[in-house]
């Protein structure tokens, strides 16, 4: 185990930077850890207002009063937490980990499998949802699906299967979720934060349009000019209606920042 002089010098690598990474990373580093991100050259979040990737895109921006910013290595990582932000770069095959050799590395990707991510790569792993088997490919596993074990640690095994059906709100699920009707450019008619009615038009894809199935808010948009595929995930309404859901940490989020935290003390707090 590397040593370090007390919890706050660990660092942890956070692998994913959208909406539940985001949340995780929040989180710990309001814990006053040493937490960076990495990402994709071109994230596809839809909750962009609680997401870190945005700095991918923007260079930087802030979630409930935590700055992110862009950076271009890892040996730009530690200036910028000294000054009081998280770092985000783009390595998607985890280069930057020989660089700046975490403790932890979290696999908060929420890919449902895995995509590389191995024991060997720090002295703690997790891996959220399904895809990983504790005691093999990661340390721990967090559950992922909502319900009475949503944050629940494993040890031994694997989290519940994808279900492939959003969690209820107000009793809808997959009627909240906008999906893209064919490949081509995203081009929005709305903002996230704006009220829509059921079958309001809300975005166009090669010129096919996409309607809202729920009257809401729009809780969650893709970044206008993207380039998507059929049936990828583009939007998500809220039909709570209450605007400030669009712009905060969902208590999923930051119930799944609750686990990554008792993982990390569990194992160098003992």
């Amino acid at each position: 185990m590397r040593l370090h002089s007390s919890l706050t010098d660990l660092r942890v690598l956070v692998r994913g930077a959208g909406e539940m990474a985001s949340g995780i990373a929040h989180r710990l580093f309001r814990s006053h850890l040493r937490v960076a991100l990495t990402e994709v050259p071109e994230p596809l979040a839809v909750r962009r207002k609680v997401s870190f990737c945005e700095a991918v895109w923007d260079g930087r921006t802030e979630v409930e009063g935590v700055e992110a910013r862009r950076v271009e290595a890892a040996a730009e990582f530690d200036a910028v937490l000294d000054a009081g932000a998280i770092p985000v770069v783009v390595d998607p095959e985890l280069e930057c980990l020989e660089a700046w050799q975490p403790q932890v590395l979290i696999d908060a990707t929420i890919a449902k499998r895995n995509l590389g991510t191995h024991r060997d790569m720090a002295d703690l792993v997790i891996g959220f949802g399904p895809g990983f088997r504790a005691g093999h490919d990661v340390d721990v596993v967090v559950e992922t699906n909502r319900g009475h074990d949503l944050g629940r640690l494993i040890f031994e095994g694997e989290a519940q299967p994808n279900t492939g059906v959003p969690g209820a709100t107000l009793g809808y699920t997959t009627e909240r979720v906008l999906r893209a009707p064919c490949d081509g450019v995203f081009e929005p008619t709305v903002d996230i934060g704006d009220p829509v009615e059921p079958d309001q038009v809300v975005a166009r894809v090669a010129g096919r349009e996409v309607r809202a199935r729920i009257g809401g808010v729009v809780r969650g948009l893709l970044r206008p000019g993207l380039r998507v595929w059929k049936g990828v995930k583009a939007g998500d309404i809220d039909p709570r209606g209450d605007r400030r859901y669009c712009f905060t940490i969902s208590e999923k989020a930051r119930a799944l920042g609750g686990s990554a935290l008792e993982a990390i003390l569990m194992r160098f707090n003992g």
